[in-house]
C-alpha cells in the first residue's frame, strides 16, 4: 500500500449527539481520550503509519478545538508542500452537510475530483482503535472488491443504527441489515471502508440526483446486490463511543495492560500534539494506585483507577477513585470524587463530595466550578 495510492477522508462530527455532554463545545473527533490523546489522533495516525500521505478532514460546526490540535499536521507528518492534511469546513460547499454522509461527500466533490489517488480511505472518529490499513488494503486487492468495509464480531453497540453484515467464509459480505438497538454475536460496522475514488464519485453524484443522502442505506445497502462488498474482520481492541458510559468505560478499559499494548504498540505509534511540561510530580504522603497520570499533574493527596490528563492538580487530602479528570483541572483539598468525569478547567472548593456509579458517571462540564 503506497501513500500515492490511497486517501484518507475522516468525518470529524458524525455520531457527536451520542454524546452530546462532551460535544457541546467541541466536535466528536476532538474529544478528550486516555491522558493526553483526542479521537482524531487514532484516526490519522492508523492512516500515516499505514502510508497514507494524503488527508482530508471534514467538518461541520465547533470545530475550532479540532482546529487547533491539527494546526499545519506536522505533528503525524503531514505537514507537506504536496499532499498532506486538508481541513475541509463547511464554508464554501455549496451543499449543505445536515442530511447526511452522501451530502458531505458531495460538498467535498472537487476536492475528490482533483486527487490523483485511486483509492479513498472513509473513517469516523468515534472508535479507538490502532488497525493497519495495509492488510486491509491487501484484501481488497485481493478480492478485487468494490468496497471493503471493516467489521467486528460479537455484540453491537445498543445504538439507534448498527450496520449488521451477512459474511461468508471467503469475506463475501452477502447481506447488509440497519438495525436499532443491540444484537449478540453478529458482524457490526465500525463506520470504515476503502473504495475506488470514482466509484465513490459516480455513487454520490447517483444518489444526490435521486435525493438519498443515507450513505449506509441509500449507497450500500441500495447497491449491494450490484456490486462486489467484502469484509475484513478487524479483531484488535476497538472501542466505538455510542455513550457517555462506553466513553467513560474506553477510558476505565486502560488500566488493562493487555489493552494498553494493543492499543498503542511500539511499531505502530498513536501520535498526538505535544505539550512541552514538567513531569507529574508526586507529594509527600500522595499515594497512587492502577492509574493513568499524565505529564504537569501535581499529585499531593489519593489516586485510585483514574485516569489523569495534562496539568491536573490533586491537594492534600483530596480522595480520587473511578474516575476521569481532563486537563488542567484542580481537585481541592479533602474532596472525594468516586465516578467522574471532569471536563477541562473544572475547579472543585475544598472538602466537597461527587459519587456516581460505574453504570451513570458523572459528569461535569468544562470551566465550572464545584
Amino acid at each position: 500500500m503506497r501513500g500515492n495510492e490511497v486517501i484518507g477522508i475522516l468525518f470529524a462530527y458524525v455520531h457527536e449527539e451520542r454524546v452530546r455532554e462532551l460535544t457541546e463545545n467541541r466536535v466528536m473527533a476532538s474529544i478528550p481520550y486516555g491522558g493526553r490523546y483526542r479521537l482524531v489522533d487514532f484516526a490519522l495516525s492508523n492512516l500515516v503509519n499505514s502510508g497514507v500521505n494524503k488527508v482530508g478532514v471534514i467538518t461541520e460546526q465547533n470545530y475550532q478545538s479540532l482546529m487547533d490540535h491539527l494546526g499545519s499536521g506536522k505533528t503525524w507528518n503531514l505537514s507537506r508542500k504536496r499532499e498532506g492534511l486538508f481541513l475541509l469546513p463547511p464554508f464554501g460547499a455549496e451543499i449543505s452537510r445536515t442530511d447526511g454522509l452522501v451530502s458531505s461527500l458531495a460538498s467535498i466533490h472537487r476536492f475528490l475530483r482533483n486527487s490523483k489517488e485511486e483509492y479513498v480511505l472513509i473513517s469516523n472518529c468515534d472508535t479507538v482503535s490502532n488497525i493497519d490499513y495495509r492488510d486491509v488494503f491487501r484484501f481488497h486487492s485481493e478480492k478485487n472488491a468494490d468496497i471493503t468495509v471493516i467489521y467486528r464480531h460479537g455484540t453491537s453497540p445498543d445504538t439507534d443504527k448498527n450496520v449488521v453484515y451477512t459474511v461468508d467464509p471467503e469475506g463475501y459480505v452477502r447481506d447488509m441489515l440497519i438495525k436499532r438497538g443491540s444484537d449478540q454475536n453478529c458482524n457490526y460496522g465500525i463506520g470504515k471502508c476503502i473504495i475506488r475514488r470514482q466509484k465513490l464519485m459516480d455513487l454520490v453524484d447517483e444518489a444526490m440526483s435521486r435525493n438519498l443522502y443515507d450513505f449506509d442505506r441509500d449507497i450500500m445497502q441500495r447497491n449491494l446486490k450490484d456490486m462486489k462488498v467484502y469484509g475484513y474482520e478487524y479483531t484488535g481492541a476497538a472501542y466505538t463511543i455510542t455513550s457517555f458510559k462506553d466513553y467513560f468505560e474506553a477510558n476505565m478499559a486502560l488500566m488493562d495492560p493487555k489493552v494498553r499494548a494493543q492499543l498503542f504498540p511500539a511499531a505502530h505509534p498513536i501520535y498526538t500534539k505535544v505539550r512541552d511540561d514538567m513531569p507529574a510530580k508526586y507529594g509527600l504522603g500522595s499515594s497512587v494506585e492502577n492509574s493513568i497520570v499524565a505529564d504537569g499533574c501535581v499529585i499531593d493527596g489519593e489516586v485510585e483507577n483514574c485516569v489523569l490528563f495534562r496539568g491536573v492538580r490533586v491537594k492534600k487530602g483530596a480522595k480520587l477513585k473511578n474516575c476521569v479528570i481532563m486537563q488542567d483541572c484542580v481537585i481541592g483539598e479533602g474532596t472525594k470524587l468516586d465516578y467522574v468525569v471532569a471536563d477541562k478547567n473544572v475547579e472543585f472548593d475544598m472538602n466537597r463530595n461527587m459519587a456516581g456509579s460505574s453504570s451513570y458517571p458523572v459528569y461535569v462540564s468544562k470551566g465550572s466550578r464545584v
